[in-house]
C-alpha cells in the first residue's frame, strides 16, 4: 500500500524540529475541523465504516436520522447502532449499492441511500465504506398524494357518470308515478285508497334515492365550502339523531359525552354532516346487531374534536394503512368510499382524521377541526425576517 501523508510524516518525525511537528499538527487539526464543518452542514447523512462495519465517522444529519450520539456510536458496529437492518447484505460486495429504507424512530422517515466502497490510494484495496443517506419523505409523500389525487379524479368522473345514469330512470319513474297518481282519481274510491298509498310510498323512495345521489355527488366533488360559525355539539347531535331509527332496529346503545365548552367553529354544516354520517354508518355496520357507540366531543387551544368509538371487530394492523384507499373495504358489499370522503371533507376544512383500532376491540375515529380557519395564511414580509 502506498504510504499516505501521515505515514510519510511519521517516518520523517526524527528529522523535524518540535516546532515543525506542532505546525503540521495544527494544520491537520484546522483541516479536520474545516471538513467536519462542511460535512455537518450537509442535509444528507454520511456514515463512514471500516471493513468490519465499525463506524469511523458520522455527520450531524446521520445522527439526527438514527438518533445516534457520535461519542457512543463511533467504534461500534453499524448493525448494533441501527437495529432492524441487515447491513451485512450491503457489505458483502465491493460494488456500490443503492437502496431505500423506512425509519420509525426518532421520526418516521423514508430514506434513499447508497453504499460506496472506499479504496486505498493505489485503487486496489478496499479500506472501508461510505454510506450517503438522503431524506426523501416529502417527495415520496407528494408522489403518493399525486397518485391518490389521480385516483380520486377518476373516481369522481366515474361516480358522476353512474349518478347521471341512475338519475335518468329516477326522473322517468317520478314522472310516470305522477301520471299514475292523476289517473287514480278516476278509479272507485275503495280501490283507489290502497293504490294511492302504494304510489305515495314509491314516490317517497324515488325522492329518497334522488337525495342520496345528490348528497353523494356533493361529497365527492370538490365544491367550494360554504362556511359559517356552527356549534359542533349541535351538528353531532343532529347527525346521531338522523340514525335513531336504525340505531333502535339494530339495538345499539349510544352514549353521548358532549363537552360543555366546545365553541362554534367555521364549517360547512352539510359537508361535515356528510362526513359524520359516513363515520356513524361504518360503526353501525361494524357492530351489526347490539353494541355500544360512544360519542364524545371536546376542545383544546387550537381545535375542536369529535370521536366515535364502537364495539365492533376493529381493523387489522395490516389494513390500517389502506383504509383511505379508493374501493378498499373490509365489509362484504362495501363501496370503499366512506372514509375517503370523510378525509377529503375534513382536509378541506383544514382538519385531520385519526384512527385507533385493534382486532376485536373496536374502532375509534376522531375528527379534529381548527377553531379558526387555518387553511392558508400570509408569511411575514422579507423585511421582518431575522437579520434583515
Amino acid at each position: 500500500m502506498k504510504a499516505g501523508f501521515l505515514e510519510k510524516l511519521i517516518d520523517r518525525i526524527p528529522l523535524l524540529q518540535a516546532s515543525d511537528v506542532q505546525g503540521y499538527l495544527e494544520d491537520l487539526a484546522r483541516e479536520k475541523g474545516f471538513l467536519e464543518t462542511i460535512f455537518n452542514a450537509l442535509e444528507e447523512g454520511i456514515v463512514v465504516t471500516d471493513l468490519k462495519s465499525r463506524i469511523l465517522y458520522l455527520n450531524r444529519s446521520a445522527c439526527e436520522m438514527f438518533a445516534l450520539v457520535p461519542e457512543i456510536a463511533v467504534g461500534k458496529k453499524l448493525s448494533d447502532q441501527v437495529k432492524g437492518l441487515d447491513w451485512s447484505c450491503l457489505t458483502d460486495t465491493s460494488n456500490a449499492v443503492a437502496r431505500e429504507m423506512e425509519i420509525f424512530y426518532p421520526k418516521n422517515l423514508f430514506v434513499s441511500f447508497y453504499v460506496s466502497p472506499l479504496m486505498s490510494d493505489n485503487g486496489l484495496d478496499l479500506v472501508g465504506r461510505a454510506i450517503i443517506l438522503r431524506d426523501v419523505t416529502e417527495s415520496r409523500r407528494a408522489t403518493e398524494e399525486t397518485i391518490e389525487s389521480e385516483r380520486f379524479s377518476a373516481l369522481t368522473l366515474l361516480a358522476a357518470g353512474v349518478a347521471h345514469e341512475i338519475g335518468n330512470p329516477l326522473n322517468s319513474l317520478s314522472i310516470h308515478l305522477s301520471l299514475l297518481e292523476r289517473r287514480l282519481g278516476k278509479i272507485p274510491e275503495k280501490s283507489r285508497k290502497e293504490l294511492t298509498n302504494s304510489v305515495r310510498i314509491a314516490k317517497e323512495e324515488v325522492n329518497r334515492l334522488d337525495h342520496i345521489i345528490t348528497q353523494f355527488l356533493r361529497a365527492i366533488r370538490p365544491t367550494p365550502l360554504q362556511t359559517a360559525l356552527e356549534p359542533l355539539n349541535e351538528v353531532v347531535e343532529q347527525s346521531v339523531e338522523f340514525f335513531r331509527p336504525e340505531l333502535r332496529n339494530r339495538d345499539v346503545i349510544v352514549e353521548m359525552e358532549l363537552g360543555g365548552r366546545v365553541p362554534s367553529v367555521p364549517m360547512d354544516r352539510d359537508q361535515i354532516k356528510q362526513a359524520l354520517y359516513n363515520v356513524i354508518r361504518n360503526s353501525l355496520q361494524a357492530m351489526k346487531t347490539g353494541g355500544i357507540l360512544h360519542v364524545r366531543t371536546g376542545a383544546d387551544e387550537g381545535h375542536v374534536w369529535v370521536g366515535f368509538s364502537d364495539t365492533g371487530g376493529g381493523i387489522a394492523p395490516d389494513d390500517m394503512s389502506r383504509v383511505f384507499e379508493p374501493y378498499f373495504t373490509t365489509k362484504p358489499g362495501g363501496s370503499g368510499l366512506g372514509l375517503l370522503i370523510v378525509r377529503r371533507i375534513v382536509r378541506e376544512h383544514g382538519g385531520e382524521v385519526m384512527m385507533e383500532s385493534a382486532p376485536s376491540r373496536g374502532l375509534t375515529v376522531t375528527i379534529r377541526l381548527p377553531r379558526h380557519d387555518l387553511r392558508a395564511r400570509f408569511l411575514p414580509p422579507h423585511s421582518d425576517a431575522p437579520g434583515a
